[in-house]
């Protein structure tokens, strides 16, 4: 990255080891544009040059929340155009983190709701604390996952499952225990 990321904390907690802080606790670290802009540029430059990194893990600042998802309160003040132009930025930063060609660990805690259920299920492995909750809410608001949510999860839990999750929106709250 050519700048220092302004909703990312970026550490070194271990040789070969980026630990990737989602920084915007003050709104559970809702995904705005900003963030968003910033995961992308992070991921894209690991995919040209890792240097000595090894391992990459996200995790969200604060106890609260892994990520609640899309941040509501920017998106209302959007009009269709910059709605779309979001979207695909969004599209870009879940793709540079699926196709990361080093392993990326969510470590979640608290609420991964939305687009930060589909940021972990873009990860090659998700750590759950015990208050981890997982949700893809998106039906709750008349619209579906667009972060590949819908086709992680199906992976994940099986076809039917997921079909259930979607459409309920209900939050799963023991991990281990539900799929």
């Amino acid at each position: 990255m050519n700048r220092e990321p302004a909703t990312l904390r970026i550490e070194s907690p271990a040789p070969n080891v980026a630990l990737v802080k989602l920084h915007r606790p003050e709104v559970a670290n809702a995904l705005n544009t900003e963030m968003g802009r910033d995961l992308m540029e992070y991921f894209e430059a690991i995919a040209l040059d890792p240097n000595d990194i090894r391992c990459v893990v996200i995790t969200g600042a604060g106890d609260k929340a892994f990520c609640a998802g899309g941040d509501l309160k920017e998106r209302n003040g959007m009009t269709d155009e910059a709605w779309q132009r979001q979207h695909l930025l969004f599209e870009r930063m879940f793709r540079a983190i699926t196709f990361c060609p080093i392993p990326v660990i969510a470590a979640v805690n608290g609420a991964a709701y939305g687009g930060g259920c589909e940021m972990a299920g873009c990860c090659d492995f998700i750590y759950a604390a015990d208050s981890a909750r997982f949700a893809l809410t998106e039906v709750s608001l008349g619209i579906i996952p667009g972060g590949g949510g819908t086709q992680s999860l199906a992976r994940a839990v099986g076809e039917r499952r997921a079909l259930e999750l979607i459409l309920s929106a209900k939050p799963i709250l023991n991990i281990q225990s539900r799929l």
